[in-house]
């Protein structure tokens, strides 16, 4: 499905924004949120409407090109229709597929990784360790700046019992554990012996093996086996995506009130974004989205943290 913007410039977009909703509302379904937001969802595509302090954002989604074309059409004939007090140039960058998005600019992705503390060895080591011996997969891995943020959450938390559900090689593990008192506790959930041998030496390498509790078999079995009391502190969940949904229903029920869940990958790779992708793990994922947005039992942050980060807190 393609994607277009547009950033008109304009000392009014509050106005337009408000005249396109309400006028083309009438064919179609549109609606005006409280942060001044607007939609308005065609048969064939979507426009999302932003106002700022000089400019208007519009961003369209489609069905396909000829949906993409007809919908900016209709959007941008009636902008300049309404524009009566001054002219506006709307222009529209090329079609682009969720799948294509740049979540995180490779300049800004090297800028945010050279401006954290640093890795230490152990865990450079590690890197190279796990491109080596997993290849293609070695992807899964999370990057240094997310790391360094989980143990910045677990610290501030004052976490002292954590649940990490997907393991890999271990370094997200390492990461939660370095957070933890010297007492705490990290239930750590994978289905992988091989990888998970890898972890195991890097964390007794790391110092933190004591604290690390490893459960090799389906996730939510293991999740399911806990008791239902709410006494986890902080859980994070990098594992399978199809079941992102289940994983969360299982951990905010027994997260402690203002107790943490920190999920990684939610835009995937931007697709989330996109529509016209339908695989089993992106609805999942576009489900679990909404509902936290909505799920009165935490409040939560949706954060552009390399492929999406989304933090909830147990109320």
């Amino acid at each position: 499905m393609p994607i277009s913007t547009a950033r008109v410039a304009t000392t009014r977009p509050a106005r337009y924004l408000k005249q396109l909703v309400s006028h083309l509302g009438r064919k179609a379904t549109s609606s005006l949120a409280t942060d001044g937001r607007g939609t308005i969802t065609f048969s064939r595509g979507t426009c999302v409407l932003t106002p700022s302090r000089d400019q208007l954002e519009l961003i369209v989604t489609a069905e396909d090109l000829e949906g993409l074309a007809g919908v900016q059409d209709v959007v941008a004939r009636h902008l300049l229709r309404f524009a009566t007090q001054e002219e506006l140039d709307v222009r529209w960058s090329a079609p682009v597929a969720g799948g294509d998005l740049e979540i995180v600019d490779p300049v800004a992705g090297d800028y945010l990784l050279t401006h954290c503390t640093p890795a230490d060895e152990l865990l450079q080591e590690l890197v190279a360790r796990t491109r080596e011996a997993t290849g293609g997969a070695a992807g899964m891995q999370i990057a240094h700046d997310e790391g360094a943020f989980l143990t910045m959450l677990v610290r501030l938390t004052g976490a002292r019992r954590a649940v990490e559900v997907g393991v890999f090689t271990g370094y997200s593990s390492i990461c939660i554990a370095r957070g933890l008192p010297a007492d705490g506790h990290l239930l750590a959930c994978d289905v992988s012996e091989e990888w998970t041998d890898i972890a195991r030496e890097y964390w007794e390498r790391a110092g933190v093996a004591e604290r690390i509790e490893l459960k090799i078999g389906p996730a939510l079995e293991t999740l399911r086996a806990l008791p239902e009391e709410p006494s986890i502190d902080l859980a994070f969940i990098d594992a399978d995506k199809a079941n992102y949904p289940a994983y969360y229903e299982e951990l905010v029920q027994r997260l402690r009130p203002g107790g943490l869940l920190v999920l990684d990958n939610v835009f995937l790779g931007g697709r989330v974004l996109d529509p016209a992708y339908q695989e089993e793990h992106h609805l999942a994922m576009r489900r679990l989205n909404d509902l936290m947005a909505r799920d009165e039992r935490v409040e939560s942050v949706m954060l552009p943290v390399r492929d999406g980060v989304t933090l909830a807190r147990k109320r």
